[in-house]
């Protein structure tokens, strides 16, 4: 049995090096990143969601700071657990890319938490008063992702 600070460690490892290496250093689209030749299912029933937003240009910080202030802590309220969050080193993504990971409890739920939060007064608010300026989000791609057995995630 693997204790939590282990456990814990693992993840951090994780969330620092492995992913952002694979998608950023690698250079390699997140979705052919994650394509699965077969099927396998983790122990772990949870589905990780990785998600990269593209900004239109100048508006990343605008972005940064509508999830820092605000959709975090709406995302946790519609069950949309926060993983990690990631902004691309290198240019031209560093200064128009916002690449994170989400889990939910299912596929399904994923639906469900993505409907609540959309229709969420709030997050709604939140939405318009950060666009005031100006649109900000130019393009969101969404890969839903297994945990795979041997998975430090687990």
């Amino acid at each position: 049995m693997i204790d939590s600070d282990t456990i814990h460690t693992m993840k951090a490892h994780f969330q620092r090096w492995i992913l952002p290496a694979l998608l950023v250093a690698a250079g390699f689209s997140a979705s052919s990143l994650f394509q699965r030749t077969g099927t396998v299912k983790a122990a772990s029933n949870r589905v990780y969601e990785l998600r990269t937003y593209t900004t239109l240009e100048g508006r990343l910080p605008a972005l940064e700071t509508r999830f820092r202030e605000h959709t975090m802590k709406i995302f946790e309220k519609h069950n949309l657990k926060n993983v990690a969050y990631w902004i691309p080193q290198d240019e031209p993504r560093h200064s128009n890319t916002l690449i994170y990971v989400i889990s939910h409890e299912s596929r399904e739920a994923a639906k469900a938490n993505w409907a609540a939060f959309g229709a969420d007064p709030e997050w709604r608010t939140v939405a318009k008063n950060s666009e005031a300026d100006g649109k900000i989000v130019q393009k969101v791609e969404s890969v839903f992702m297994d945990s795979t057995s041997y998975s430090p995630m687990q």
